[in-house]
């Protein structure tokens, strides 16, 4: 398919600038969707054209998920439209207006519109998302807890993006009630796709009313049962408030009974039932109640009473108390959570004398830390939540230094885990860890190396597994010391009974350890004496960098501050751009010389050497005249006039690239003429015998093979003594030079502005620049 790339961006909700930079880099890394740029008017990426390879590949091939018919591609087109499509406004002037998520754009909009996708596949008919099963953590809630694995995020992050569309309205969360006030389960409805049945979320919250009486094996949320009195229509056992889904309030369908959270003179009254989960309930299946029970318990529910039908007896009017009752400490402490959790505020736990964070029953966040604290799991349960934000801390820290050590990464959760399966081996199991926190910071969490090697841990090789080699070592060296004093004993006091010796040698033992002490304190205050004097020197040799980069910066404004040597240009360094490129020029048509004087002069005729250079110079010269010519015929006089200085570089920089460029030309047939000397001839002919001569050619010296080998080599030799005879020569010519030339000091640039300003123009750049 093609598309431009800003349309691409409005139905993602990002700029253009972002897909051509953020985007298509990814798709391409991702090897999903083949991506070919096109350009626009300034070069930019306007259009894209893509191609999704699994689908590509998945063409003709039957019965494959990815095989799409037209109308199947047209309905999810439409359904994608629907939900995030941006909207147009057509040449006709029709618009089709934006999906539901169409006009989100910013940070975070590519995420939500795929988390409202993916919510609108998993969505019923009556608009209930299908939730994901098994344990999910309760500070998040189960409909966060979806939404991440949807995304394949984390519960957090699948929570802020759920925040995100609950705040457009585009997804609720549905919160029952039980008539004591205690929280039901909660639903993850997209009131659109109920809409879109003609269904509202109003109509689904009766259904999962209906639901809940079922006489079956009731929750413990849902205790009333079937046999139970009619409630009046004016009063209804399910409230329609939305809760929050807040952090504070676990899941009843995840977590254990909600008495978990009560404080603990709270005991429970009622136990869960097998049947209706109410006390009314008698023999088959009635209302009615035993006749040693009150008149009064078996009376009907009215309005006025507000009893209402609940496996609860603390509810308000309850059928087992004979006055209305006041409001139990559990129908507030709900009420309390409820209203934390609308507010914003984090819900505290009531009846403690101090306020602390509430503890999070699931296991921690991410599945490095579930891995590493998995077999201390009913000791993360019994710590209170700063304990627990404390062991998460101390158990990323110890993750983070394990990764350090090990070759391999991601064994370091592993690791952890298998450490503190051996601390508790070690202590006996779980029950019997009497204070949690102190024991996973200090011991369970803690590395025990038994040695120097920051890679022990209790003898134990944390890299490979096996065990550590410097304690063997170490365990060695205190053997054999041991078995040193001992025999010191025996040789020293001979005919000593086993309990004397034995002290005599502990006492030993106790000295030379006491040695050793002395020793490591005295070795570890030099090291921290070494250490300080490292980094003193260190901070001087930093002090010292620091003061030669500020002299350098400063010796640098002085020397730009430097006219020019040859010509007096304010403000160059000492040397223009233009002079600069003349004085290489004349450095390349010196050496050019030099090179064609190799072959073509007599070394020992100063006068031959000096024509042959000269002659160079001419034809070089000649060059550079055509060049510039040239390019004072293709360049506008009035850029000429308008920037003087800069023609003037133009002009030294053509004629040094001309300069180079015939170079190469001299070098060439200095080498090729080289080439046929004597002395390159003898070196040929002597590489050409050692290669026939090798013994793999002895006995057919003659051979096909044999020449062209020879000949090879032959060549390379000759090649080799021409270069070396041009480097030679060239060394004496450049001593023969130095020698005949007297070094002159330049004249200051002041003293030669006179001689520069009598020097004639030349024709074709009078006006222009000097010649």
């Amino acid at each position: 398919m093609e598309i431009r790339t800003s349309e691409l961006g409005r139905w993602i909700g990002v700029s253009a600038s972002y897909v051509a930079s953020a985007v298509i880099p990814v798709l391409r890394r991702s090897r999903v969707v083949s991506v070919e740029t096109l350009e626009g008017e300034f070069g930019q990426d306007a259009g894209l054209r893509c191609k999704v390879l699994p689908l590509w590949a998945a063409q003709d091939v039957a019965g494959h998920p990815l095989n799409l018919a037209k109308k199947e591609y047209a309905t999810l087109l439409r359904l994608m439209e629907a939900v995030m499509g941006p909207g147009w406004t057509h040449r006709d002037g029709s618009v089709t207006p934006a999906g539901l998520i169409g006009t989100r754009t910013g940070r975070g909009a590519a995420t939500d519109r795929l988390a409202l996708l993916l919510l609108v596949l998993e969505t019923r008919e009556n608009g209930r998302v299908r939730q994901c099963g098994g344990t999910v953590d309760t500070k998040r809630g189960r409909a966060a807890a979806t939404v991440a694995r949807l995304l394949g995020c984390t519960a957090s992050a699948g929570e802020r993006v759920l925040e995100r569309l609950e705040d457009r309205e585009l997804v609720l969360r549905v919160r029952l009630r039980t008539a004591s006030g205690m929280p039901n389960r909660s639903r993850l409805m997209v009131p659109a796709i109920a809409a879109a049945h003609g269904r509202t979320v109003a109509a689904d919250v009766q259904e999962d009313r209906a639901e809940a009486l079922k006489p079956e094996f009731s929750d413990p949320d849902v205790a009333a049962g079937p046999g139970e009195a009619p409630v009046t229509e004016t009063e209804s056992r399910v409230s329609s408030v939305l809760m929050a889904d807040g952090a504070g309030i676990a899941e009843p369908d995840v977590t254990a009974a909600l008495h978990t959270d009560h404080p603990h003179l709270v005991t429970p009254v009622l136990p869960l039932q097998l049947s209706g989960g109410f006390s009314g309930e008698g023999r088959d299946r009635s209302g009615d109640l035993p006749d040693r029970a009150c008149v009064r318990e078996d009376q009907a529910v009215t309005g006025e009473t507000g009893a209402t039908a609940t496996g609860s007896p603390m509810a308000e009017g309850g059928p087992l108390r004979g006055e209305k009752p006041k409001k139990s400490p559990v129908d507030e402490r709900v009420g309390q959570r409820a209203a934390g959790a609308r507010s914003g505020g984090r819900p505290k736990a009531v009846g403690w004398d101090k306020a602390q964070q509430q503890r999070r029953v699931g296991p921690p966040d991410g599945p490095r830390l579930r891995v590493a604290l998995g077999p201390v799991s009913w000791l993360w349960e019994r710590l209170s939540g700063w304990q627990q934000d404390q062991v998460e801390e101390a158990a990323k820290a110890e993750l983070a230094r394990l990764e350090g050590l090990l070759a391999l990464p991601g064994g370091a959760p592993r690791l952890l885990a298998d450490r503190l399966s051996d601390r508790l081996a070690e202590t006996g199991g779980e029950a019997l860890v009497d204070r949690p926190f102190p024991w996973l910071i200090r011991r369970g969490l803690a590395q025990r190396p038994s040695c120097s090697d920051l890679r022990c841990d209790d003898g134990i090789r944390l890299d490979t597994g096996g065990k550590c080699e410097n304690c063997g070592n170490i365990i060695h060296f205190r053997r054999r010391r041991r078995a040193r004093i001992a025999a010191e004993v025996d040789r020293e006091l001979p005919g000593l009974g086993d309990d004397e010796r034995r002290r005599v040698l502990e006492e030993r033992l106790r000295e030379q350890a006491s040695i050793e002490a002395e020793d490591y304190v005295w070795r570890r205050e030099q090291a921290r004496a070494e250490q300080a004097r490292r980094d003193e020197a260190r901070a001087a040799a930093a002090e010292q960098a620091e003061r030669e980069r500020e002299a350098a910066a400063a010796a640098d404004v002085v020397r730009q501050a430097l006219r020019c040597e040859d010509c007096g240009q304010k403000r160059a360094a000492g040397l223009c751009e233009a002079c600069g490129y003349r004085r290489r020029t004349e450095a390349v048509i010196v050496e050019a010389g030099l090179v064609a004087a190799t072959w073509s002069a007599d070394f020992t005729d100063p006068g031959d050497v000096a024509a042959v250079t000269a002659d160079v110079r001419v034809s070089m010269e000649r060059e550079i005249a055509a060049v510039r010519a040239d390019y004072l015929r293709a360049m506008d006089p009035a850029d000429q006039d308008s920037d003087l200085a800069g023609t003037a570089s133009v002009l030294a920089y053509g004629a040094l690239h001309t300069a180079q460029q015939a170079l190469p030309e001299y070098q060439r047939q200095a080498l090729a003429v080289l080439g046929r000397s004597e002395e390159a001839k003898a070196e040929a002919r002597r590489a050409y015998k050692t290669e026939q001569g090798r013994h793999w050619f002895k006995h057919n010296p003659n051979g096909a093979d044999a020449r062209a080998a020879a000949t090879k080599a032959a060549d390379a030799a000759r090649e080799r003594a021409a270069q070396y005879l041009l480097t030679v020569r060239l060394e004496q010519l450049r001593e023969q030079q130095a020698l005949r030339t007297e070094t002159v000091a330049a004249a200051p640039w002041t003293d030669r502005l006179p001689e520069l300003a009598a020097r004639p123009l030349d024709g074709d750049v009078t006006g222009t620049v000097i010649a």
